[in-house]
């Protein structure tokens, strides 16, 4: 089956839900009112699962870019009767504080298409099928649209031409000539609330108003001033278009499903927020963004993750809402991008046993000790257990920083995370009210960095690996430097650095996590290069000096970048062709940090 590339889509937000684009004018995916919500499009997984497509008839070249400081796409058609340009938007609303961008958000999908040359024949298919695809509603022509139920959503497309509807949706053909053009919108919505069909006008202000709230927050809001500038202030408006506004929570991206390798079993709902993320999310937000933004997903994170399971735990992960209950199952009626099944919502990984949590939320507190509020006592207690638990769990196995579906194991990572989370404590007890309990906790953070030193080293490999007591090796000791554990030029790190260039990269030099074929996840077949991992390099690299050979790695990652600087999460090895959900939030959090950790270096040696 026939699918789309995955480096052909593009990302529209309104900091709610999401859409992806193709350069085709193909509105393959569609999410609203939440990034979680069932697909109204869902065309990128199963063709018949709907789509939304403006687009000239006949043969066209196409080019594309985002408006200059939004995520505005705007789509040039070159045919041989002239050129037409498509901008797409989802409406941020009228909020005019940029602290709130997107707050009012009215779930609308905007799209307008202008003539700039001759006369230019369109077409127009709209057959949304909720529910990812399992419903085809039922549609009416009224005034000024087409409106659509089925399901539990309703929804109304807005028209300036005459949108014919049938059993199926609304499928026409209509005439622009220079200086002509023709607005759309779709408004989605429940059966509460009926949703409202939209004027032209109203359309166009829409727009505008989206375009001016983007240009507001990333002129207010983005002064990184470092190399790479344009692709870390690009990331940034990435990170806050996959923030969901009424929380703060930051998906890891906006799809579900998209195979890690054509045709394999690797797919995973990624519309969800990871606590793992944050730590790397919050050093990538004061640099990309503001501090504003970073405080607000930290105050999300310290939220919903202040109850244990009942295992007496840590959750890894939580719903953008907060909800604990992501329960995976499986959509066996799409057939998936390029025949990979099986489909899935939700993700069985909430449910996992992951010890490096307890370090990344404990580094997040450290990270923003100055907002903690050390009189409540609710916060107090939550921190200063995180600290007891990590010192009580880090010597169980667990299932890694990658989420591995085969037997748990003593992960390296997952060491290194519980001696940063009580590294982090140490640092906190004076403002948490715990000195009483440093000894104890040094004594344990000195007790698991010799056991890190000790069977988490390989001598036949020279390096740190993926697990106690293995000679494999795993891309996260990468971050060894980068949470401090060490020293980036410290020989026992630079040793692991060329281990993993040597033996964990693919023929032009990007970084696997891990090799697949040793069967650590359990899970048949292999997977693609990790984009995050490259940037680890390079970071890695720039820590210890070799800014040359970090400039290097980072070349090499953001060469996948696709034409409107999107990264998914991994690379195909051969063709250099995108794999799994995308755009991928960690994949850019580990750009902007990179570009970072780079210029730093490259200062301190001027």
């Amino acid at each position: 089956m026939a699918s789309t590339p995955i480096e052909d889509y593009a990302l529209l937000s309104d900091r709610h839900g999401s859409a992806l684009v193709s350069r085709d004018g193909v509105v393959d995916w569609l999410s609203l009112p939440r990034f979680d919500s069932p697909a109204v499009f869902a065309g990128l997984l199963d063709p018949t699962a709907g789509h939304w497509w403006i687009r000239p008839v006949g043969q066209y070249v196409s080019k594309r870019r985002y408006l200059d400081q939004t995520m505005v796409l705007e789509t040039t058609f070159d045919s041989a009767d002239g050129t037409v340009t498509l901008t797409d938007a989802m409406s941020l609303g009228s909020e005019d504080d940029p602290h709130q961008m997107g707050r009012g958000a009215p779930a609308l999908l905007a799209r307008m298409v202008r003539c700039g040359s001759g006369r230019v024949e369109l077409d127009l298919d709209f057959a949304p099928r909720p529910e990812y695809g399992l419903v085809t509603p039922f549609f009416t022509v009224v005034q000024g649209g087409v409106t659509a139920r089925g399901g539990p959503v309703a929804l109304a497309l807005s028209g300036s031409v005459h949108l014919p509807a049938d059993d199926q949706g609304v499928s026409t053909r209509f005439v622009l000539e220079a200086g002509q053009q023709a607005c759309f919108a779709l408004n989605v919505s429940d059966l509460a609330n009926p949703p409202r069909i939209f004027s032209p006008d109203e359309i166009a202000a829409e727009l505008d108003a989206t375009i001016r709230a983007w240009g507001t927050w990333s002129g207010l809001h983005q002064r990184y001033q470092g190399p790479w500038h344009d692709l870390v202030s690009h990331s940034g408006r990435v990170l806050q278009a996959l923030s969901y506004q009424p929380t703060g929570a930051i998906v890891a991206a906006p799809t579900t499903s998209l195979p890690e390798e054509p045709g394999g079993e690797r797919n995973w709902d990624y519309r969800y927020t990871w606590i793992r993320d944050s730590a790397f999310t919050m050093d990538a937000l004061w640099v990309a963004a503001c501090p504003d933004e970073a405080e607000q997903f930290f105050a999300f994170m310290t939220s919903a993750a202040t109850t244990q399971t009942r295992d007496g735990h840590l959750r890894i992960m939580y719903g953008i809402g907060g909800e604990y209950d992501l329960t995976e199952r499986e959509l066996p009626h799409l057939a998936g991008w390029r025949e990979s099944r099986p489909v899935r919502v939700g993700n069985g990984a909430a449910a996992q046993h992951q010890v490096d949590v307890y370090g990344e939320l404990l580094a997040t507190a450290a990270r923003f000790e100055d907002q903690l509020d050390g009189s409540d006592p609710a916060l107090v207690r939550f921190l200063v257990l995180l600290a007891d638990t990590a010192a009580r769990v880090w010597r169980e196995p667990d299932q890694g920083i990658w989420e591995i579906r085969g037997a748990p194991r003593h992960f390296v990572y997952s060491k290194l995370m519980c001696w940063v989370a009580l590294d982090s404590a140490v640092h906190l007890a004076a403002r948490i009210g715990a000195s009483d309990k440093v000894a104890e906790w040094i004594g344990v953070r000195e007790e698991i960095r010799t056991a890190i030193e000790t069977e988490g080293w390989s001598d036949s490999m020279g390096a740190f690996t993926q697990a106690f007591g293995s000679d494999e090796l795993d891309a996260s000791a990468l971050m060894m430097p980068i949470v401090g554990f060490i020293a980036a030029d410290d020989p026992r790190m630079l040793s692991t650095i060329d281990a993993i260039c040597e033996h964990l990269t693919d023929s032009v030099g990007l970084v696997y996590r891990y090799r697949a074929a040793t069967g650590v996840d359990g899970l048949r077949g292999e997977e693609g290069t990790f984009i995050l991992c490259t940037f680890w390099l390079a970071q890695a690299l720039a820590m210890a000096g070799r800014t040359g050979r970090a400039r290097e790695a980072f070349e090499l990652a953001i060469g996948s970048i696709n034409d409107v600087g999107l990264l998914a999460e991994q690379v195909d090895p051969v063709t250099g062709a995108l794999w799994g959900n995308f755009p991928q939030a960690f994949s850019h959090i580990g750009l902007v940090n990179a570009a970072y950790a780079i210029s730093v270096a490259e200062a301190a040696g001027s």
